[in-house]
Order: C-alpha cells, then structure tokens, then sequence
C-alpha cells in the first residue's frame, strides 16, 4: 500500500510540474520533441528509483530531468561531426505527428538567438547556465550533478553567461572630436542601430505574415541576395536581384522564418534559422537609408562556425 502511495505520489508532482521540466528540458535541449523524450525517461528513471526519503519532490524531478538531459547533450556531442546530414535544403521540422507551430512559438517564447548560444556551450556549461541563470537553481544544488564543486559551477556559468551577451551591434568611434561633438556622433550611431533593428524585425514580420507589399518597401530597388551554396543546395553560390525578385524568394522560405529569429551576427542585426535550436543559417543585411540594399545567406557549416553570435 505504501509504494502504491509513494506512485500516486510522485504521478501527482509529475504532472503538477510538468510544465516546468518541460521548459527546464527545451531549454536545455533546443527541441521540443526531444524535451519530451527527456521528460518520457526521467518519469521512467523517477518511477523506478522511486520517492521514498526524498523531502522536496519538484526540485528532486528537476534534478532527475537535468541529468538526463545532460547525458542526452553529451551523447549529442558525441555525434557533432556527424550531425551534417540534414544541413542543406528545408529544415525537417514538420514531422508526423509534431506541432509546427508549437515548437515555432516555444522558440519565440525563449528567443532564437539564445537557443543558438546554448547549442554552442559544452553540456556542462550549459546545464549550469540553464540551471542557474534561467531557472534560479542554487549552485550547491547543480554542482553533485556535474561531480563539481559550487565555485566550479559558478565558473561554468560565468563563462557561459559571457558567450550569451557577446558583444553588442556595432558604435562608430568618436575619434578625436571634442566631447559635445563625441556626444553626438553616439546619438546618431545608437538611432542607426536602432533603425537597422527596425528594419531587420520588420522585414522578419512580413516574411511570417506573407505580406509582400510590406516586404517590397523595406527593400530597395536593385538589392541583391547572394546565397551560399549550401543554401539551396546548388553547385554554385545563388544571386538573385531586384525588389520584386528578392521579395518573392523571402516569401517562399515562409517556412523557414517561423524558425528564425533576431540575433546578433558579428555585432551586426541579423536574421538566424535554427530548428529544433540548431543553427542552419544566417541572413545578414546591409541597410541604407532605411532601405536594405543586400541580403547576405550563409548557411555554409564553416562560415557560421566562425561567426560570433550573441542575444541582442
């Protein structure tokens, strides 16, 4: 009678924190459905070690549902090199079975670009970061977990911490201009920054909304794509110009851009795609007078290895 109780038990705090071990669990893996194989495993694992002599059962199943996500983003590292195979061409993401749209809305709920951070940190990093950062769990409580010690941990987490804020969209210098004059020139680089932003989200938007017409105005009208030729794939990068053009091709990756999100590419505004938390390519622009005049897409693996990325 009493593991029957002990079951009811630990099924009633299961379901009650679903929820959060399912946030805990995206955030630590990028993908909802590997989430919820994470939280299908630690409910099995829990089931069998059972709850007797635990005092706090919500964070005893945070803990349980970490550590399997830990094992599962070092078996991923273990994999890395041959994790290619779906690179080029349209991300499968809509798989049998799957929400397109729900994994497309948890991933703007946490924000692409920190989702293309996380996949960049070792495991332990990012258990730490997640752990702590994100979910306020106290380093006495993640360190058993990595068989480290707290200040360990706190390091993990600190250098972790450094690559999500990485640097910010570039400020012209001042030079040797007298400080009124120095003034100025940062007034006039913060509202560019600001109307690049503008234009980049924007052009996002109604890429996702289908809306032409608002895609047209943001472009100017002889700008110029190039794409790698990993992109598409092609034997050959692609280059496409005109308005008309360029707004056209945008409106046919529709599908790619509810995976995609704002980030910070180089310093610069840019557009990521990242199903399931991964980085497939990068949309860089260049903006004048408010007008985008050329679209850069990489999607070739070496090139966005040696971009830096940061959360804007």
């Amino acid at each position: 009678m009493r593991a029957k109780d002990d079951g009811a038990l630990l099924t009633e705090h299961f379901e009650r924190d679903r929820s959060h071990l399912r946030a805990v669990a995206y955030r630590m893996l990028g993908s909802l459905a590997e989430a919820d194989d994470a939280l299908q495993e630690a409910w099995l694992r829990a089931h069998a070690a059972g709850v007797a002599g635990v005092e706090h059962l919500g964070g005893w199943l945070t803990t349980v549902v970490s550590r399997v996500c830990l094992n599962m983003l070092r078996s991923r590292d273990r994999r890395r090199e041959d994790s290619l195979d779906d690179r080029p061409g349209e991300p499968d993401v809509d798989q049998p079975g799957r929400d397109p749209e729900e994994e497309a809305v948890m991933a703007d709920s946490v924000g692409v670009a920190l989702l293309v951070v996380l996949d960049t940190l070792a495991p332990a990093e990012r258990l730490a970061f997640v752990l702590h950062d994100m979910f306020a769990v106290p380093f006495e409580d993640i360190a058993p977990m990595l068989e480290r010690t707290p200040a360990a941990v706190r390091q993990l987490a600190s250098r972790a911490r450094r690559r999500v804020k990485g640097g910010s969209a570039a400020t012209p210098a001042a030079g040797t201009a007298d400080a009124a004059d120095a003034a100025g020139v940062a007034d006039a680089a913060r509202a560019e920054t600001a109307r690049r932003r503008q234009v980049v989200e924007a052009f996002l938007a109604a890429t996702r909304g289908g809306d032409f017409t608002a895609l047209l105005s943001l472009l100017h009208p002889d700008v110029v794509l190039h794409a790698d030729r990993m992109v598409v794939p092609t034997p050959e990068p692609v280059v496409v110009a005109g308005g008309r053009a360029v707004a056209q091709g945008a409106m046919a990756a529709m599908g790619r851009a509810r995976y995609t999100g704002l980030a910070l590419v180089d310093g610069q505004f840019a557009l990521a795609m990242a199903p399931k938390g991964r980085l497939r390519l990068v949309l860089a622009f260049t903006v004048e007078d408010g007008l985008i005049t050329r679209i850069e897409v990489v999607a070739e693996p070496d090139r966005l290895a040696a971009t830096e990325f940061a959360v804007p």
